[in-house]
């Protein structure tokens, strides 16, 4: 499969759009029922979201309710949309191509706190992860995960598709072996509001966020950006970087899984 990944509102909905403007056959309900209300705000060309989303693998391949099988082979040139987390989990047979956008971390926060706030009923507060510590998990989790399976993986930042359509555009498609580029290219569509938030809106770090953390976020961003590699200097400093946070990422973690459990209590109790 060819697999579009990233941490939420970072560009995977866009991607999904353009592989299905290209001709690619694509996994996934444009606008699922559930996602209505969100669309006119967030995404109106579609979300492109599916079971998949949570990682091709054994909870998801059979289908749960219909018990169709997805075979690796016939499968081979859908484009299907896969959050970071699903990504780890699936099967690396499904994996021909994964493409991996990544968004600054700032602008990135503040398009997930809208969609957060336009979701609010949804998600206690007291549980929510700061949007630039979940950017973090997700890129990093992916990078390793590469770098321990060995998938063909490619990295864009959905700042340089805005910059450049066409050039990263053909690039991407030249990469996956097919698919209409015009099309493609033709079909971007850049919503300032959305896109591109001003200074203003760019929220400062969390003040349990270390500067030279931060540092390492943007220097990430800005390689990925230019399209240059990764220098054995910065790989060093990201695992030292993942180091210091995954214990609270871990604690978070261990705070919602608690949470579940006791929601389950309360229903099993018959109580709110």
């Amino acid at each position: 499969m060819i697999v579009v990944s990233g941490s939420k509102r970072s560009g995977t909905s866009a991607w999904m759009q353009l592989l299905a403007a290209a001709g690619l056959p694509v996994i996934g309900d444009r606008i699922p029922a559930s996602w209505e209300a969100l669309a006119a705000d967030f995404n109106p060309d579609g979300f492109y979201e599916s079971e998949l989303s949570a990682g091709i693998y054994y909870r998801t391949n059979p289908h749960p309710r219909s018990g169709a099988y997805l075979f690796p082979e016939q499968t081979r040139g859908h484009a299907v949309k896969v959050f970071p987390p699903g990504v780890v989990r699936s099967d690396v047979a499904f994996l021909d191509r994964v493409l991996v956008t990544l968004r600054g971390w700032r602008a990135q926060s503040v398009s997930m706190s809208r969609m957060r706030a336009g979701t609010a009923a949804s998600v206690d507060p007291a549980l929510a992860l700061a949007p630039v510590y979940e950017w973090w998990s997700d890129v990093f989790g992916l990078l390793r995960d590469v770098a321990t399976r060995r998938y063909a993986v490619h990295f864009v930042a959905y700042e340089a598709l805005l910059a450049d359509p066409a050039a990263v555009i053909g690039e991407v498609l030249g990469w996956i072996g097919g698919g209409d580029r015009a099309a493609a290219t033709a079909a971007v569509r850049v919503r300032p509001e959305v896109d591109a938030p001003g200074d203003a809106d760019a929220p400062a770090p969390p003040p349990d966020l270390a500067a030279e953390h931060v540092a390492v976020f943007d220097a990430l961003h800005d390689h990925v950006r230019r399209g240059v590699p990764l220098t054995p200097s910065l790989v060093a400093e990201l695992n030292r970087t993942d180091a210091a946070l995954r214990p609270r990422l871990l604690a978070h973690n261990a705070r919602l899984k608690d949470a579940a459990v006791d929601r389950l209590l309360a229903e099993a109790r018959g109580g709110p």
